[in-house]
């Protein structure tokens, strides 16, 4: 696997201007470990608002719970997670991801792990990508891994930090190696560049109003680019 090195100093930086412009994010939002593992699973190819609904709807069924979640009939769980949308197949990934939970002994158990090895059993659950399994790790375990999902790609690559089509893996061990680690500092950037990407660099960027438009090489080459009513990833 190719190493990636990344300025640290660099990361610090943009880390500092995002903190300022939008504030601590307080992330993931979720009453317990196992809710924010639940909403990590539902949140794939959806808006976070439409998580919301889903997990509303399991708590009023009192269903939020590893073993309601198995033992619910497939069709009635798909739809008390409706509203997260790929319903059907996200019954079966969570589903999935209760059986694997309760056989390797819930969360006191697989705290235990050292993060290595839960993360490897993480990423052979059926459903349970790579960012997933980060999401996971990072919120609901506390782990130090730097989660890379769409934003961070597209930010990094546009203050020409990255490229952007790199390996997954690649990505995250550059991150973690250039920053240490540091599980309330991932925390945070994860969120703030979640944050960043959905209101200001989105796919039509909103460069004239981005903190970080002094050192952007893309802002600096579209100077024209301040408004979008893209609201998508």
């Amino acid at each position: 696997m190719d190493e990636l090195r990344l300025p640290a100093r660099r990361l610090r930086s943009v880390y500092r201007t995002l903190l300022t412009g939008h504030g601590p994010q307080d992330w993931w939002p979720g009453d317990t470990p196992f809710e924010i593992m639940v909403g990590a699973v539902l949140t794939q190819n959806t808006a976070w608002s439409n998580v919301e609904r889903a997990i509303a709807n399991l708590k009023a069924q009192h269903a939020l719970d590893p073993r309601a979640i198995v033992e619910a009939p497939p069709q009635r769980l798909a739809q008390w997670i409706r509203p997260s949308g790929y319903f059907n197949v996200k019954a079966q990934r969570l589903r999935s991801f209760c059986l694997w939970y309760r056989e390797a002994g819930g969360l006191r158990k697989l705290s235990r792990r050292p993060t290595a090895r839960l993360r490897e059993a993480l990423l052979a659950v059926h459903g349970v990508g790579p960012e997933t399994a980060d999401d996971i790790l990072l919120y609901a375990f506390r782990r130090p891994v730097f989660v890379i999902d769409a934003y961070t790609r597209r930010i990094f690559a546009r203050l020409g930090l990255i490229r952007g089509p790199e390996p997954y893996e690649v990505l995250r061990l550059g991150f973690e190696r250039a920053l240490g680690a540091d599980t309330s500092l991932f925390n945070e950037y994860h969120a703030l560049l979640v944050i960043h990407g959905k209101g200001m660099c989105r796919p039509r960027p909103r460069c004239g109003e981005c903190a970080l438009r002094r050192t952007c090489p893309s802002a600096r080459a579209n100077p024209g680019e301040t408004r979008s009513s893209d609201s998508g990833r």
